[in-house]
């Protein structure tokens, strides 16, 4: 099952960059972050504008010890077509005609026969920090995915819509709120207990 928290499934696919054919999993990336993005299809109407969406920020992912990672179930011939007529990608495009990369993550559409538009951000110990899968007649946003990549590594608390530069709280402090209000709560009821008992022995009557 594929979950935050739980060890990314392995894979070991083909990819196209800068016109070279390597394979690539999660073993060829030791320490590194990595932005592993699934998208339907090439030569498609919103795919192209997340591609290079990824593409033009590539340098900031690794300015974060990440590296990206696309895949589709396109060959890659036909990634190698796409690639020239966007006019280069900045990360590898990764081969996976057989479907089985999309299974083991939980996003392939299996009428269709494509992947969904799913982004999963795995950390160095390649366990899944961080998942979404998105409609797919909506485009993700990459520099959401980046700022959530950059909170990841604070390795700290970053509160909704936190921006690099911005306060961060402990990790110690996780729970502190919770069990503030749990504190307060049993002393309340404390208080509760001991009303409901004084009464009952003043009034000499059990209080329901």
């Amino acid at each position: 099952m594929v979950a935050v928290g739980v060890s990314a499934p392995e894979f070991s696919l083909k990819g196209i960059y800068q016109g070279a054919i390597k394979d690539y999993s999660l073993k060829s990336h030791p320490g590194k972050w990595l932005a592993f993005f699934f998208y339907p299809s090439d030569f498609t109407f919103i795919c192209p504008t997340e591609v290079t969406g990824f593409s033009k920020m590539a340098r900031e992912f690794r300015a974060q010890e990440a590296e990206v990672l696309g895949v589709s179930v396109d060959s890659l011939e036909t990634h190698r077509a796409w690639i020239e007529e966007l006019g280069g990608v900045e990360y590898p495009l990764l081969s996976e005609e057989e479907k089985r990369a999309s299974r083991a993550y939980g996003v392939l559409e299996e009428k269709e026969g494509v992947s969904r538009r799913a982004t999963f951000i795995i950390n160095p110990a390649r366990e899944i920090s961080y998942f979404v899968v998105s409609h797919m007649n909506v485009g993700r946003s990459v520099e959401e995915t980046l700022r959530v990549l950059k909170a990841l590594r604070t390795g700290k608390l970053c509160p909704a819509e936190w921006q690099p530069g911005e306060k961060t709280g402990e990790l110690r402090l996780k729970y502190c709120c919770r069990l503030w209000r749990l504190a307060r709560f049993s002393r309340r009821e404390r208080s509760y207990r001991a009303g409901r008992a004084f009464a009952s022995s003043s009034l000499g009557f059990k209080m329901a």
